[in-house]
């Protein structure tokens, strides 16, 4: 299949996900609403989604495939089989001694990630919480190793699904409850976070099954040292790092916030929002990008990898500043029509609205970083984007600190949004100096064009927005609002993509065509 035509099989993929997710998080807000349960649940599932993110998405994602890709088109499959049952028998190993000791001693280190759960019972169900959802992390360290290998083969629908089972398994324990409701919002919070763990099982069989049709299942063994594991760990330590810098930057922002009632689960809900066009958009074209990228440098093809590495741009570009726009002009409308119901209300949708606009302007540079990283991965360069990403951490800590006490959520939000463009410029920077990254004046031409449609287009939707005042006020009907909304976005949409025509940014007969285009 034609790279985009990757990029469409994924990121469809990742839309049905993260729409089963807004149905999810619906029916978590008309739950559990914005408060200390809420504040408390987020914060236990943050912090083995961290470890997820950093240990197996960031190192497979980055280190794993670059190597894997690299043996297959070199030496064949039995090597990359073996190198694959190297390589995972390490991790299941590292992945059973990091839950195990973190069980023993999730009260200490709880008490670092929150310091700010001053309440002795908040602070109580958190780490009750945690110790509940804490082994999704080796049911979602397995699926991101299988998906990565599954991935190299060319085959992304599995791992691409995966995520619909999940928010399936949650849909059907919220459901329940927000029809009969629990006195205690605690019990509420412990049947999310058992259907949690059934979903981390349900989502690892699905994609093992997937890798055991493809003939590539890895033989788990003990762990034993040799050249090609030291070359994976020397990658995928700084890969840890690196790889994983948004959900730093936000884990970052969660502990600073732990200090005021409700900003982590406002922080958490907006998060959620602009998750859906970075999934979309980000992760399903670094996901496709970086084996593509390291099977033509393994095989000497170094034109077709920066004409892939500049599509890659150009369609990221295209896609995630309109979407930025979109949630910038329409965060009242969105909250509150996916969420204000229930224990959410007016104030929560505008606390969460405030928080959505500033991470809605770090959206394009979100999606940029997982554009540019593969640049360095596919090369097996590991400690670049990680000198970039500690910077990164740390100006936002800085800003985050600086911002806080007068901002609170939306600071956090900003703070996050700034420290991830200072990410993707010094990565694009960088990736250019070493010329491995040219953007010539026809590309720039585009990319300026499509910047200038995005904020005529958000200018378009925020007077539309401001016209529906009434109908999206607090109580009207929901159905109503619902398709106000969507024919906003619709005409939004056309809006965009008009203008993106006309001006030549990106003709769509082009655009469909290599949709179309099947290698």
């Amino acid at each position: 299949m034609s790279l985009y035509r990757n990029f469409l099989s994924v990121g469809g993929l990742t839309l049905l996900s993260r729409i089963a997710g807004f149905a999810r998080d619906a029916l978590m807000a008309a739950v559990l609403g914005v408060g200390p349960v809420t504040d408390a649940f987020y914060a236990a599932f943050r912090f083995p989604n961290l470890f997820r993110r950093l240990f197996a998405e960031g190192a497979f994602n980055t280190a794993f495939v670059p190597m894997f890709s690299t043996t297959l088109e070199t030496h064949g499959d039995a090597a990359a089989k073996l190198l694959a049952s190297r390589i995972m028998s390490w991790l299941v190993a590292t992945i059973v001694v990091v839950t195990i000791l973190a069980e023993i001693f999730m009260e200490p280190i709880m008490a670092v990630f929150v310091p700010g759960f001053d309440d002795p019972e908040k602070f109580a169900l958190t780490v009750y919480l945690t110790r509940i959802m804490f082994p999704y992390l080796a049911c979602m360290s397995l699926m991101a190793a299988y998906g990565a290998i599954l991935n190299t083969l060319g085959r992304f629908f599995a791992a691409a699904f995966a995520p619909v089972i999940l928010n399936i398994v949650n849909i059907a324990a919220l459901v329940p409850l927000a029809i009969f409701v629990l006195d205690d919002k605690a019990d509420a919070a412990f049947w999310v976070a058992i259907a949690t763990m059934l979903g981390g099982v349900a989502q690892l069989a699905l994609v093992y099954g997937a890798v055991r049709r493809s003939g590539f299942v890895p033989r788990i063994g003990l762990p034993r040292p040799n050249p090609e594991v030291r070359r994976f760990w020397l990658l995928a330590i700084p890969a840890i790092l690196a790889g994983g810098i948004t959900q730093i930057n936000i884990f970052v922002g969660t502990i600073i916030a732990s200090g005021v009632d409700g900003a982590m689960s406002i922080l958490s809900y907006a998060d959620r929002l602009y998750q859906l066009p970075l999934g979309i958009i980000g992760i399903a074209i670094g996901t496709v990008l970086l084996p593509e990228l390291s099977r033509h440098l393994g095989a000497g093809r170094d034109r077709e990898a920066a004409r892939s590495q500049d599509q890659s741009l150009l369609l990221a570009m295209l896609l995630s500043m309109p979407a930025a726009a979109a949630l910038a002009a329409l965060s009242v409308p969105i909250v509150r029509v996916l969420f204000e119901r229930g224990a959410f209300d007016v104030a929560a949708t505008a606390g969460v609205a405030e928080a959505l606009v500033g991470y809605a302007w770090g959206l394009p540079a979100f999606v940029l970083i997982r554009v540019l990283q593969p640049g360095f991965f596919s090369r097996q360069d590991t400690v670049t984007p990680t000198i970039f990403a500690g910077i990164s951490v740390l100006a936002n800590i800085g800003i985050s600190l600086w911002l806080f006490p007068s901002l609170q959520h939306v600071g956090i939000a900003l703070a996050t949004t700034i420290s991830s463009w200072l990410n993707a410029f010094l990565l694009a920077l960088f990736l250019a100096r070493r010329g491995y990254f040219v953007l010539e004046a026809g590309s720039m031409r585009k990319h300026v064009l499509a910047i200038a449609s995005s904020l005529a287009m958000a200018g378009v939707l925020y007077l539309l927005g401001q016209r529906g005042t009434a109908i999206f006020s607090a109580g009207a009907p929901l159905l109503i609002q619902i398709a106000a909304l969507s024919a906003i976005c619709a005409f939004g949409a056309a809006v965009y993509f008009s203008l993106v025509h006309f001006t030549g940014a990106q003709p769509l007969g082009q655009l469909l065509a290599r949709l179309r285009r099947r290698s």
